[in-house]
């Protein structure tokens, strides 16, 4: 019983955008990131291929702002959920100027298509 409780717990925790987000919608979501970055090589921004997983301000070829530095973020799901919306919200100082995803199914696709990128 006392699992089965506990798994209940831990899917209402995970909110329904998470759970039925779509990587294609979340492809043309990332149209609004193109601007400033890519998913190969920097741009404006840091490139984005293999961001999930990978600790914030840790390309070496790349410029970040102390404040990303100093972060300890890992971009996991969370993570990135709390960024897209407000990337100056979430880590003052940020040079990422952007005013975030608002929608919050939007922003889930995003993520899911972002744990595509290689």
């Amino acid at each position: 019983m006392r699992k089965w409780v506990l798994a209940i717990a831990m899917v209402a925790a995970v909110p329904t955008a998470a759970m039925s987000a779509d990587a294609d919608a979340g492809k043309t979501v990332f149209n609004k990131c193109k601007a400033c970055h890519q998913v190969d090589k920097n741009g404006v921004g840091p490139h984005l291929g293999s961001v999930v997983g990978r600790k914030a301000a840790s390309l070496p070829d790349y410029n970040y702002s102390d404040a990303l530095k100093k972060s300890g973020i890992t971009w996991d799901e969370a993570a990135l959920d709390k960024w897209l919306q407000g990337p100056a919200k979430d880590v003052p100082g940020t040079k990422m100027i952007f005013a975030g995803v608002k929608d919050e199914g939007d922003r889930a696709n995003l993520i899911e298509y972002l744990k595509t990128l290689k």
